[in-house]
């Protein structure tokens, strides 16, 4: 961004947080504005700067938008010195780290050897203890550079809960274990800082997935108090790990604390205190109930106040199912899903066992052991089959061994809701549709659910652009990619329409950021999803405040990036089918 002299003499003299945007949406600070914090600096910049700042046109149609307090003192100087250190670090140890870890998912997917295979499994698993190491470092020297603080939002608990069961449910598939989640009927949604909420929860659930070794994990929220205008939630995660003796439970949320199996299993032993930081920010507890052998209990307990109140209507009443699983995990949170939707759920170890206690008009849902063949449903039921993301391909071989349909675990209310419904109405078993599945559509089962979509992709290192593009191409997307911002504008601008934008934070030039002001101050409302390598939540929210819609955070992940592709483009799904019959 160029200045005249009179301009840049304006914005040194301001003895206050200035910062000059151009029309096209590019900006140029001074250091008082540099040194507020990420997220005070993205409002102040956003359509609409919150109470305590004036906007006032000047020459060559600048705005300066300058705030009415001093400037910043030396203190605040030096916690944004600690806050930029820290991001710069987490973005460039996360950034090679992206592209470690990404090609050697792509290549675990090519043909290897048994020995072969053996050693990209190796790389993997140390790549991501490595990641993990880097997160819990950074995330814990972040929280101990300043206060915490919340920011209020609606946050719908049950979506909070599946978003974390789905984001660990790869690592936990491919331990060989189940995670769920449960949610008490009719929770209502709350008004919380859901990525701080979500941060605590994803650490438990992260760290019981880790030591479980059979079995499986479940996160739930329930109901501890309830008045007028507010709530207290208990979330819970429940593993079927070792447990915990009364001596281990005693230190388990202080620093660099660890049980012999968290050490074995790898990590730094900041988790936990992370979390119980972010706990006191809440002005909440957090606590372990556990028994050698006999698996744990980790809690969160907090008071909220309750966002507005919608209606939820219970789809299963009066409707009986019956659950087969051999693990207990499954049964539990099938059963509560069911239950808090107006069913009734009965739960069982095996498919035999349902069927000959279950009523004679209960639908099953089976679950299968890991790698079982398909085989057909216990003689005269209607069932569905329940399968992981990663068993997609075999869906049509049970849908002809006889099962009237297929869930995803971690199974989702809604899903669960629509493919009940339809199984169980006059005629279900008769006249399913081309897949043989009806209602509830769920992108984890299919195979390049996004065929056709137009991404484009602003990412200038090579490596992780590769890795993106592998990606979005398996999903069927249309992929052009741009190496800065401003190539990213001008793509915008000359090319035709797209249906979604994959943003880099930190690019040379014109950043993420920078990027995403200019292209809403020109009217672009195609969602833009930021890619960023700040694993920080005041990060996050500084890519919301400047206009994306989204974020995702590198290393890239396939089960994450199949997510958003499918809330960001299932919503223009007719028109690119349109698109693709023209």
């Amino acid at each position: 961004m160029r200045l005249s002299p009179v301009a840049k003499a304006l914005l040194v003299a301001m003895d206050r947080p200035a910062v000059l945007v151009g029309a096209d949406g590019a900006s140029c600070p001074n250091a008082a504005f540099e040194a507020l914090p990420a997220a005070v600096r993205a409002r102040a910049l956003s359509r609409k700067p919150p109470a305590g700042w004036t906007l006032q046109m000047i020459e060559g149609g600048l705005t300066l938008v300058s705030s009415a307090a001093s400037h910043a003192a030396p203190e605040t100087i030096k916690a944004f010195a600690r806050e930029r250190a820290l991001a710069t670090l987490s973005h460039e140890i996360r950034t090679p780290l992206n592209g470690v870890l990404g090609m050697a998912g792509l290549l675990s997917r090519t043909k290897l050897d048994p020995t072969q295979a053996a050693y990209v499994e190796a790389l993997s698993e140390s790549g991501e203890h490595l990641l993990g190491l880097v997160n819990d470092v950074l995330d814990y020297a972040k929280l101990g550079s300043g206060k915490i603080v919340l920011e209020q939002s609606p946050t719908d608990v049950e979506r909070l809960l599946q978003g974390v069961a789905e984001l660990l449910s790869p690592r936990a598939h491919a331990a060989g274990i189940d995670i769920a989640w449960a949610a008490a009927p009719g929770l209502p949604s709350i008004l919380a800082d859901d990525g701080r909420l979500k941060q605590i929860l994803f650490n438990l659930a992260g760290n019981a997935v880790k030591m479980t070794a059979a079995g499986g994990v479940l996160v739930s929220a329930e109901i501890a108090n309830r008045r007028p205008g507010r709530i207290r939630l208990r979330f819970a995660v429940r593993d079927t790990g070792p447990g915990l003796g009364a001596e281990a439970q005693a230190g388990i949320f202080e620093e660099f604390e660890q049980t012999a199996e968290g050490a074995r299993a790898g990590g730094a032993g900041l988790g936990l205190a992370i979390v119980q930081r972010l706990a006191g920010a809440f002005g909440g507890k957090v606590g372990v109930d556990s028994k050698l052998g006999e698996g744990a209990v980790f809690w969160f307990e907090a008071g909220f106040k309750l966002a507005e109140a919608t209606e939820q209507p219970l789809a299963l009443k009066g409707l009986t199912v019956a659950i087969a699983s051999g693990c207990e995990i499954v049964r539990e949170a099938a059963r509560r899903q069911l239950e808090a939707s107006g069913g009734r759920g009965l739960v069982f170890v095996t498919a035999a066992e349902a069927a000959r206690h279950a009523p004679r008009d209960a639908l099953l849902l089976v679950d299968p052991p890991s790698g079982a063949a398909p085989s057909p449903p216990p003689e005269g039921r209607q069932a569905l089959v329940l399968l992981t993301p990663e068993a997609r391909d075999k869906i049509d071989a049970w849908r002809a061994a006889g099962y009237a349909g297929y869930l995803i675990k971690p199974l989702r209310r809604a899903s669960l809701e629509a493919r009940v419904l339809a199984a169980t109405a006059p005629g279900a078993a008769a006249a399913p549709n081309a897949r043989g599945q009806a209602g509830g559509f769920d992108e984890r089962a299919e195979a390049g659910f996004a065929h056709g979509a137009r991404v484009l992709l602003a990412e200038d290192n090579p490596v992780n652009a590769m890795l993106a593009q592998a990606l979005l191409s398996r999903e069927g997307c249309l992929v052009t990619r741009a190496t800065n911002g401003e190539e990213a504008v001008k793509a915008l601008a000359a090319g035709p329409g797209y249906d979604l934008i994959l943003m880099d934070v930190r690019m040379p030039g014109m950043d993420g950021i920078t990027a995403t002001r200019v292209l809403r101050v020109q009217g672009v409302t195609t969602p833009i999803l930021a890619l960023t390598a700040d694993a920080f939540e005041d990060d996050r929210r500084a890519c919301l405040d400047a206009g994306m819609d989204d974020f995702l955070t590198k290393p890239l992940d396939s089960a994450a990036l199949r997510a958003a592709l499918g809330r960001w483009t299932l919503g223009r799904r007719e028109a690119v089918r349109a698109r693709l019959a023209s």
